[in-house]
């Protein structure tokens, strides 16, 4: 009997290890990955890109070899873009992770963001709304809504080709434009990642190679045993170091759990703890800093996963001088290990007082009520603050003697703001402690108006009351020495010496 005992023992012991592997192994083969990667480049009515396609076809190869079905196309119209997104939200059904990739054009009008098909001739508001473009709200909760993990990149903040164009179109009525992409919330469940901040501007890179965005996802979005927000702060850092800080990726994330892109080295973890599509699940309430210790690289004693990505957005971001960026780190991080050194460092940045070079000009708006010390510290200009402002070419010229004036600007002034003449106004704002742009807003510009005149005047002014009194000082004296008229001269004293001389020759000439 006890032999019989110990027999069934051993089988339900080897029975409980074969059903703990096929719980461990079942997950991971019956996950079900999808992506859509599209890159448009040769468009027909507007600026072409030469690196999108690029952009595309590299990343839908990154993404095929960590287990992604990817539904491609290259510089598609908008009946191709049509087709292939019904494709995608066919595979998304049921699907535990699903991913959207788009390098090209886009362009935000009245807080809503739309991707641009290549043949899209956009001359209206109406044009947009009646289909020409491809509404990315819309479309994502069209396709994507049944995914459990959903992961969306936009490398579609390049320059608006079509903005003026609408501008002039909607003079009866109010229309914003950027020339980005607007700010975007994210659902449950959901990351969106863009290549550059609302509104700004993201470079295309070289031809013929990735833009700096595509580049750092390239390198770092399959890295071995990297968490999907771990990846993203290490592509903020290289595309910032990149561009000289000229553009820095902005992400808006609502996921509930860790995501790894490369999901055969975030293994080995409990069948409790690690989900389908390398996702680690994080307790139902608890952030994920306070994720299970079975989680990967997740323990009470050892850095988290978590703390990393804090690590890395914090390195990211210290040495900044933009308010918004120290803003961005207590968003993410409202509980971080440097909060209190980012509260006071925004605190610093915006109670910086105006520059003191020009005390005029600091005071002349104030008094005008046009500028407010700590608003102008925060407000950060835009495109489309500047083209708000309707600059024409010759108060655009005006703007670059003003730069050139004051030693941040060296060049032609003629009105054209290329490259040199952003980084012109980017160091003047550097200077003066303004949100950095290399755009202007109304208060930054009124601010730069006002300061002209004061650094004539203090070179000017006391130059002539040198020249006046500098005639007046040496002519001074002059008049002295020659009025004072010499001694009267005194007859008796004139006779008494006259005697005393000719007495004492007279001696000596008897005396010889």
């Amino acid at each position: 009997m006890r032999c019989f005992r110990h027999i069934f023992s051993l089988h339900v012991v080897f029975c409980s290890c074969v059903v703990l592997v096929a719980l461990l192994t079942c997950p991971a083969s019956a996950e079900r990955r999808v992506a859509f990667v599209v890159g448009n480049g040769a468009y027909r009515h507007a600026t072409m890109l030469p690196n999108p396609a690029t952009d595309a076809k590299a990343i839908a190869a990154l993404l095929r070899n960590v287990g992604f079905d990817v539904t491609e196309g290259i510089d598609l119209d908008r009946a191709g873009m049509t087709a292939r997104l019904s494709e995608f939200a066919v595979k998304t059904q049921g699907a535990d992770a699903a991913l959207f990739f788009y390098a090209g054009h886009g362009i935000a009008v009245n807080g809503k963001n739309y991707l641009i098909p290549v043949d899209a001739d956009l001359n209206s508001e109406f044009d947009i709304k009646f289909g020409a473009a491809i509404d990315i709200d819309v479309t994502l909760d069209q396709t994507m809504a049944d995914a459990k993990v959903k992961l969306v990149f936009l490398d579609a903040c390049r320059d608006n080709p079509f903005a003026d164009k609408i501008r002039s179109a909607a003079r009866t009525r109010s229309v914003t434009v950027l020339s980005g992409l607007a700010e975007m919330k994210s659902s449950e469940g959901t990351l969106i990642a863009f290549a550059t901040g609302p509104g700004q501007k993201a470079l295309d890179g070289k031809h013929g190679e990735h833009s700096p965005f595509t580049t750092a996802l390239l390198k770092n979005l399959a890295e071995p045993g990297m968490e999907i927000r771990h990846a993203l702060t290490k592509v903020r850092a290289q595309v910032s170091e990149e561009t000289n800080k000229q553009q820095l990726p902005w992400e808006n994330t609502n996921l509930t759990g860790f995501f790894y892109m490369n999901q055969e080295a975030a293994a080995p973890a409990t069948a409790a703890s690690l989900g389908t599509a390398g996702i680690a699940i994080a307790p139902s309430g608890a952030p994920p800093s306070a994720t299970n210790p079975g989680v990967p690289g997740v323990s009470a004693s050892s850095p988290t996963a978590s703390n990393e990505i804090e690590l890395e957005f914090w390195r990211s971001v210290r040495s900044s001088d933009k308010a918004e960026e120290y803003s961005a780190y207590l968003t993410r991080f409202p509980n971080g290990n440097f909060t209190s050194i980012a509260r006071a460092r925004l605190a610093s940045l915006q109670a910086a007082p105006a520059p003191q070079t020009a005390p005029a000009a600091q005071a002349t708006p104030v008094a005008k009520g046009i500028v407010d010390t700590p608003t102008i510290n925060t407000a950060l200009p835009t495109r489309e603050t500047e083209d708000q402002l309707g600059l024409d070419p010759r108060q655009r010229s005006d703007i670059q003697r003003r730069l050139s004036a004051l030693g941040y600007f060296e060049g032609k002034p003629d009105g054209n703001f290329n490259d040199n003449t952003r980084r012109a106004i980017e160091r003047w704002q550097t200077a003066r402690r303004y949100p950095r742009s290399g755009y202007f807003n109304k208060l930054q510009h009124d601010a730069l108006l006002d300061e002209r005149l004061p650094v004539i005047r203090s070179v000017d002014r006391p130059a002539p009351p040198v020249r006046r009194q500098q005639p007046q000082q040496a002519a001074a004296p002059a008049p002295a020495a020659q009025a004072a008229p010499p001694p009267a001269a005194n007859p008796a004293g004139a006779a008494f010496m006259g005697g005393m001389i000719g007495g004492a020759i007279g001696s000596a000439i008897r005396i010889r």
